[in-house]
């Protein structure tokens, strides 16, 4: 036995979508009712547990043999239940994942759109979803179901057996897509960089529950006396109304399209009393920090730690992880300088201290999510970043020699940008100082082709930049970067002629393949960038455009467009991204929690060097020659932004 293909379906009274597979599973009630199975390619066949019938011994033991090869289209869900099932923890290493299989050739990232897109031949049923809702979660109790809250094989027999007949029909699935992907294999060193990725879901990271529950209870009861405030100062029966706000302030004098946080952040400036306390009241309402938390409680096992945060391959455009459940990629970030204290008087649950101490209670408790992720058992956490990764990434690709240079001498790129821009020297708190944040926005808005438009949704002309001084800005910030601004153009030609002529191009070091109908970006580790029947296609401008296949922005698989400094971004990120996952291979014997962008949270033991990781982390990979690296960090006893 070589390989198995498997698929289960799954009961259990928790919700799996707002808890994550660890807590579903792990439930007291959690049963496996189907085991669809496949060895070596041979006929599928499907273990009916729920009716008594029980898993070969040979798959028993193959499950747990590391020679054989595990296979699941998201096989997470698979090994986690496996593991809980047979009270054995199931290690990754054997097992392989047809989800970021397809993730790594730009499919989309569900069985069922991956079958549509490849046109198989056995399509995942469509019925699916109905059985799985009548046999895997609990159903609510009425008269004609005699009251019970699960529905048993026995409660429907012909349901069930197509319930069979669509766990046999995923197998079946799943290996058609192996057999249509066989042709590009996953990289050996990308399924190793999985199996990490699984380790740290398997690891989990601390949650205080203490404070998380305090948070909540603190923010219901914020919410209500702002609520009870806004009422009482707009004598309105809804105040959280959008229409019933608009028409007061309407009534009294301010007339606004919209109340997004944008809008009433504008209208602050100039609204007048009582209407600016209304509309500070209901920007504090608008807070929705207690979701985090409730995200936190709802995914935290009986470990006190939330697992399973991390989709690997979730970005399949460039391979970056995604966040899943309570997602790490977007906390908010703090700026509370006593961040302990406020964090102390929450678990106290001193709402009283802390409202007459901080007077935004949601934007305070906003800030202090971070701090609820916590190391266990005396340990102690290291937090350990890149500076300024996708800069030095695109100045050493571009070789835009004045940006190294800052490197090799520990500048800040910000103020060298626009000491560049402006042609004066610009110091940080010094000479020309206020020079520098207009060099962090063009840094932030212009790398990848950005124009006017970039530099406003980067918020410009809220930090006090003139509409007028936006275009010189743009056209300074390209004469200053002229390898890159050349970069972008020298990928837009290779990629186009790479398609239209079907034949392999090339630019800085980065290779473009036509083939089966894919076009394929070769990086400096060797992994592959994927694009899906790339055409040249016209643009709204009437020029040249590239498109190709794949799930845009309304999460349906269209045809999306692109063009030389888009596809620059796409190769930025995907060659940070490999940076990452070398550094966390490099740092594989620390126990990494989380990884959050370009850093590493690190549950360490209180004798680790804080040092050593960053000196660890900021190795260049050998593929990298040249490229100047730098990891900054710190220790806490719980997570913050430094």
């Amino acid at each position: 036995m070589k390989s198995i293909e498997i698929d289960i379906e799954s009961y259990s009274d928790v919700d799996l979508y707002k808890c994550g597979v660890y807590k579903y599973s792990s439930s007291p009630n959690f049963e496996i009712l189907l085991f669809g199975y496949s060895v070596d390619g041979g006929d599928v066949k499907v273990a009916d547990l729920a009716c008594g019938e029980e898993i070969p011994a040979e798959i028993l033991a193959a499950l747990s043999d590391e020679s054989v090869t595990k296979w699941a289209f998201n096989a997470m869900f698979e090994r986690v239940c496996l593991s809980n099932y047979l009270g054995e923890w199931l290690e990754p290493e054997s097992w392989k994942c047809s989800m970021v299989w397809s993730a790594t050739l730009g499919l989309p990232l569900s069985l069922e759109n991956v079958g549509t897109v490849l046109g198989l031949e056995k399509q995942k049923l469509s019925e699916g979803k109905d059985l799985i809702r009548y046999f895997c979660v609990p159903c609510k109790p009425t008269k004609a179901n005699g009251g019970r809250i699960r529905n048993l094989p026995e409660h429907d027999r012909e349901k069930w057996e197509r319930f069979k007949a669509y766990n046999l029909r995923d197998v079946e699935a799943e290996m058609q897509i192996q057999q249509r992907l066989f042709k590009f294999p996953v990289p050996d060193f990308v399924w190793e960089e999985y199996w990490q990725d699984q380790e740290i879901n398997d690891r989990g990271i601390g949650v205080d529950m203490g404070m998380v529950t305090q948070a909540i209870a603190m923010d219901g009861r914020s919410k209500a006396e702002l609520s009870g405030a806004m009422q009482e100062l707009t004598e309105l029966e809804n105040p959280n109304s959008v229409q019933q706000m608009k028409q007061w302030l309407s009534e009294n004098g301010v007339e606004t399209d919209s109340l997004d946080k944008k809008a009433v952040a504008e209208l602050l400036k100039t609204a007048p009393e009582p209407l600016g306390e209304a509309l500070a009241l209901r920007q504090q309402l608008a807070r929705s920090s207690v979701k985090k938390y409730q995200a936190m409680e709802n995914a935290v096992c009986a470990d006190s730690r939330a697992h399973g945060m991390f989709q690997f391959y979730g970005a399949n455009r460039t391979g970056r992880y995604s966040g899943r459940i309570i997602q790490l990629q977007n906390l908010p970030q703090n700026h509370i300088p006593d961040l302990a204290q406020a964090r102390e008087l929450v678990k106290a649950g001193d709402f009283d201290a802390l409202s007459m101490l901080y007077e935004d209670i949601p934007d305070t408790l906003s800030q202090l999510i971070r701090t609820a992720f916590v190391p266990q058992d005396g340990r102690k956490f290291i937090v350990a970043d890149f500076s300024a990764i996708e800069a030095r990434v695109i100045a050493w690709i571009a070789g835009e020699r004045w940006r190294l240079k800052v490197f090799e001498g520990g500048g800040d790129i910000y103020c060298a940008s626009a000491s560049q821009m402006f042609h004066v020297p610009v110091e940080k708190h010094g000479v020309n100082g206020h020079l520098r944040q207009k060099g962090k926005i063009a840094e932030l808005a212009l790398g990848y082709g950005g124009s006017v438009g970039a530099l406003k949704s980067m918020g410009a002309l809220e930090m006090g930049l003139a509409e007028e001084e936006l275009q010189p800005l743009v056209s300074a910030w390209r004469d200053s970067n002229p390898s890159i601004t050349e970069f972008w153009w020298a990928v837009d030609r290779a990629v186009k002629e790479c398609i239209k002529k079907r034949v392999s191009t090339e630019t800085h070091g980065i290779r473009f393949d036509y083939q089966s109908g894919m076009l394929f970006i070769t990086l400096f580790s060797g992994r592959r960038l994927a694009y899906v029947k790339p055409r040249i296609g016209e643009n709204r401008f009437g020029g040249e455009s590239v498109t190709y296949m794949g799930v845009g922005g309304t999460k349906k698989w269209e045809r999306l467009e692109s063009y030389g400094p888009k596809f620059v971004e796409n190769i930025v990120q995907a060659v940070s991204r490999d940076i990452l996952c070398y550094a966390m291979r490099t740092l594989k014997n620390c126990a990494i929690v989380a990884h959050v962008h370009d850093e590493v949270i690190i549950e360490a033991d209180r004798r680790m060097s804080l040092p050593a990781v960053c000196e660890q982390m900021g190795r260049t990979p050998l593929w990298a020659k040249g490229l100047l690296l730098r990891a900054d960090g710190y220790e806490c006893s719980f997570y913050q932004k430094d």
